[in-house]
């Protein structure tokens, strides 16, 4: 089964990457430390080097060809430089046909819309290609930015959990959303 892996919006590519990306990745990683980690989990010692980012995207890349997973990465077309991913990920399939979104953007990228640019294609990429009903995301509430990606992508709310996901090496509650795709027979 093919995968596409090249698709494009207005001012992005958005790509599936191989391990010879590892050297941008890590760029992206090292250059957006500070500001992603109010928003990540920790990470392990070696995370920053490009063994390990190779090593994660090889295991993606495999994931991916299973139909298990799929990260985006975001490239703006103005000068071919990644500025984030979205990760569709623990997808799915018989009856359920769901998975999970998360995604993050470059600090110097924000409040560009590029991240709603982004969500709305590859939504409908996982919707119209990998056959998914249901996205759901989980956001920290102080994390406004993402709150209003999902009112204005039309994500429904859900509802709440305490100390849903470890960030940073805090338990952190989360605001659930979804999107469901009510086309599917």
């Amino acid at each position: 089964m093919y995968n596409r892996t090249r698709y494009e919006t207005e001012r992005l590519y958005l790509r599936i990457l191989k391990p010879n990306y590892a050297r941008q990745v890590l760029e992206y990683y090292k250059r957006n430390h500070n500001f992603l980690k109010e928003w990540e989990p920790s990470h392990p010692d070696d995370f920053y080097t490009i063994s390990y980012q190779k090593d994660m995207m090889k295991y993606e890349y495999n994931l991916f060809k299973k139909r298990k997973l799929v990260r985006f990465w975001i490239i703006k077309k103005e000068d071919n430089k990644v500025i984030g991913n979205l990760c569709y990920s623990n997808i799915v399939m018989g009856n359920f046909k769901s998975c999970f979104l998360g995604y993050k953007l470059d600090k110097d990228e924000i409040n560009k819309g590029y991240m709603t640019e982004a969500i709305r294609k590859t939504v409908n990429i996982m919707f119209d290609e990998y056959d998914l009903h249901r996205i759901e995301v989980n956001i920290v509430p102080r994390n406004t930015r993402s709150l209003k990606v999902m009112e204005k992508l039309g994500f429904e709310e859900e509802g709440y959990s305490k100390r849903y996901l470890e960030i940073n090496g805090v338990w952190e509650d989360h605001k659930h959303f979804a999107i469901y795709n009510d086309d599917i027979n």
